[in-house]
């Protein structure tokens, strides 16, 4: 107990310093000074947009945990949601490192099996990144045969995202089609530990979530249709808010422009920099540069991003407070 205690300790420290980090490295004066230069009133389409962003995104998830058979309120889940997410924002990665919180947020205070809280986020995390990465690759193989004569070579960086997204595909095959295969290499690279109480309770675990991948698939597919709809719709959010961010900041180009911006702030963020601090950044001066904007209104971009990323980030450490502060109220349990 008392080791556990110091593990979440260390977590929190780790954490709140990597928070603090991270907003240190923002230009806090140059921001201000942009933001004070738009109007009032272009803020609120803007804020709604990414209402509503964060808003789909957890509609997603919510949808894939009834479709396993894992209901949840639908704000608490939000608030797991993003508490996780303010842990990937600040760990080095492309958007990773909260899911284990949200595993244990979901198994230890919503008393989610922890099979089901573990399907139910895969699923999440599945669709997102194949989704993601589907519309980053017609981002690329558009520019590539637009008029956009960058120094970017983007048949090499097409070839890398067909890789990853045939990872991820050949990975979601294997799992709905094979997964006694898995099961039978995992069992041969552990055989030696078999009498383990942890390892088979694990084993126990994996036999259960693909006996439920498997129900889901068959018994779930218009919830599994929604999803991949909705992660769309999310997607037509984001465009939506860089439009509204580029409006912002008098910063009118056409749409191989707007592509190009897009999609060269997409690659910075898969860079592993806590919350693509100085990579993004960069991708939108080089981006701007070549489009012959100003820089002023890159300025402005940057200023808008970084004032949403601080937004999210500071309501996404207070919901971790929040679950923490459930979690410490509820009772321990196995899991089942």
């Amino acid at each position: 107990m008392i080791k556990a205690k110091m593990v979440i300790a260390l977590l929190w420290i780790t954490a709140l310093l990597l928070a603090g980090w991270t907003l240190a490295q923002l230009p806090v004066a140059e921001i201000g000074a942009r933001l004070s230069s738009v109007k009032l009133n272009d803020y609120a389409p803007w804020v709604l947009a990414n209402i509503a962003i964060l808003l789909l995104s957890n509609y997603r998830w919510w949808m894939l945990s009834k479709a396993v058979k894992a209901p949840i309120n639908f704000w608490r889940l939000l608030f797991i949601k993003q508490a996780g997410q303010s842990i990937s924002f600040i760990t080095p990665g492309p958007q990773f490192g909260g899911e284990p919180l949200q595993i244990y947020w979901l198994w230890q205070s919503s008393k989610i099996a922890l099979h089901k809280a573990l399907l139910s986020l895969g699923l999440d995390r599945f669709f997102e990144l194949w989704v993601n990465f589907s519309i980053l690759i017609l981002g690329v193989i558009l520019l590539s045969v637009s008029t956009a004569n960058t120094t970017a070579s983007w048949e090499h960086i097409l070839i890398t995202l067909l890789n990853v997204i045939g990872l991820l595909s050949l990975v979601g095959f294997i799992l709905i089609k094979q997964p006694q295969w898995l099961s039978q290499r995992l069992n041969t690279v552990a055989h030696q530990w078999q009498t383990h109480r942890y390892l088979h309770s694990v084993k126990t675990q994996w036999n259960l979530l693909t006996d439920d991948l498997r129900c889901c698939l068959h018994t779930e597919r218009k919830i599994l249709l929604s999803a991949l709809l909705i992660s769309l719709l999310g997607w037509a959010g984001l465009f939506i808010e860089l439009q509204l961010i580029l409006w912002m900041s008098d910063a009118n180009t056409n749409l191989t422009g707007f592509l190009l911006i897009f999609v060269a702030m997409r690659l910075a963020m898969l860079l592993p920099l806590p919350g693509g601090v100085g990579t993004i950044e960069a991708a939108i001066f080089w981006a701007f540069s070549y489009l012959s904007l100003s820089m002023e209104s890159a300025l402005t971009v940057i200023a808008l991003m970084r004032l949403r990323d601080a937004a999210v980030l500071i309501f996404g450490l207070g919901c971790m407070a929040g679950c923490r502060h459930i979690t410490a109220k509820t009772p321990a349990h196995s899991p089942s």
